[in-house]
């Protein structure tokens, strides 16, 4: 009779948590448990008490993270141990403001995506800027444009059922759609992606690129945009591009990895830690992608011939910001996170770098959302219909 294996300590607190949260769930399901109104005493206590409790209890794991946890992960590190794991000076971090940032050495780029999903028309805009502390570099917009429908005025009746058809397919409006062939909203934040990642590559002048995200993102390794062979290369040519220049740092704003945060949780400010390469995290996501055999080559080859050649790392810029996740070529991961960290420094309470923060503003100001659904609305109006095609959120009262 074979023993039955006991669940490793960080599998136990999941389950427990896990457990918790379910029987919680069971437990609200019993309306009788519900308050009348809010006490809001008691509320604010409780609150107080959750936090103070969650914590200390997070408090409790980083010694031992960092005397048992860190130790392992600097050993399986697919670069040098001496620089695996390092904390600046101020005196560096001052060296790479003048050196490396404030001098324009750097420059980063982000976008935004605005989407507006009428029956008649959904209207995409991306716009992306790039910047650098000597000002900006560029503004870059792109609009598309669906139509389920061109009237051809061949067969009415079969140009209406097929326009049915196509619209049974798609979500609600304003909702992604369910069609695991083509999600358009998959489609647009992966154009967003791919602009970002090509700009940067092919406009910006800098030594030092910065880019917001993983460098080769989930978006550009799935079934729909490996549909095409085109596109497929063309996602690969821009990764190559990307791990041929080498001097790059990617910073995710919302990593899922929760494992990886709680480790950086540990950190000391202005350290950082390599976790591994990017060839398991690759090979997952084309896993996940569910590209065909042949377009699914193409990705392989890629991850075999650079997967190793870019890792992903955690730095913590701030005692009062959380750790985040960057992603650096091997050769320069030390300036990597150099650069990373010393623009985070500029906002202490976000720990974030201030580069991408300024991209996002200026793209948002450049590319208001208000003018862009203002400018559509108005088109409507002209063409007789201001309200008939409007979502329910569009014309809600706030």
């Amino acid at each position: 009779m074979s023993q039955q294996q006991s669940p490793s300590t960080m599998e136990l607190i999941e389950l427990s948590g896990q457990h918790e949260f379910e029987s919680a769930i069971v437990n609200a399901l019993d309306m009788d448990s519900w308050s009348i109104g809010q006490n809001m005493k008691e509320v604010y206590e409780r609150l107080e008490n959750e936090v103070r409790e969650s914590v200390d209890n997070e408090s409790l794991s980083i010694k031992t993270i960092r005397e048992e946890i860190m130790p392992r992960v600097v050993a399986k590190a697919p670069v040098l141990p001496a620089i695996a794991q390092f904390q600046f000076t101020s005196e560096q971090i001052e060296k790479a403001h003048r050196g490396l940032l404030f001098n324009g050495g750097t420059e980063a780029v982000d976008g935004t995506i605005v989407i507006h999903d009428t029956l008649p028309l959904t209207v995409t805009q991306i716009g992306v800027c790039l910047v650098s502390y000597n000002g900006e570099q560029g503004s870059y917009m792109h609009r598309i444009y669906r139509k389920d429908l061109k009237i051809r005025g061949e067969n009415l009746l079969d140009e209406v059922l097929e326009l049915l058809e196509q619209r049974r397919k798609r979500g609600s409006q304003g909702l992604e759609e369910q069609s695991p062939q083509f999600t358009s909203a998959l489609a647009q934040r992966g154009l967003m992606a791919y602009a970002e990642r090509a700009i940067l590559m092919d406009k910006s002048e800098a030594r030092w690129r910065m880019g917001h995200g993983n460098p080769f993102p989930y978006e550009l390794l799935t079934s729909f945009w490996a549909s095409r062979t085109d596109m497929t290369n063309s996602a690969i040519t821009l990764f190559e591009k990307i791990v041929q220049h080498k001097r790059f740092v990617f910073v995710p704003s919302a990593p899922s990895r929760r494992e990886l945060i709680t480790i950086g949780s540990a950190l000391r400010p202005l350290e950082y830690i390599i976790i591994s390469s990017m060839r398991p995290e690759l090979e997952n996501i084309i896993i996940r992608g569910g590209v065909r055999t042949d377009k699914r080559q193409i990705q392989e080859d890629f991850v075999n011939q650079y997967g190793d050649e870019v890792v992903l790392g955690l730095f913590k810029a701030s005692e009062y910001a959380p750790a985040y996740i960057f992603y650096a070529h091997k050769d320069h991961v030390q300036t990597a996170a150099l650069v990373a960290i010393a623009d985070s420094v500029l906002q202490e309470h976000r720990g974030f770098p201030m580069l991408i923060d300024i991209a996002d503003n200026i793209c948002h100001s450049t590319f208001n959302p208000e003018t862009f659904y203002s400018t559509i609305q108005q088109a409507y109006a002209e063409a007789g219909q201001p309200f008939r095609y409007l979502g329910e959120r569009e014309t809600r009262s706030r």
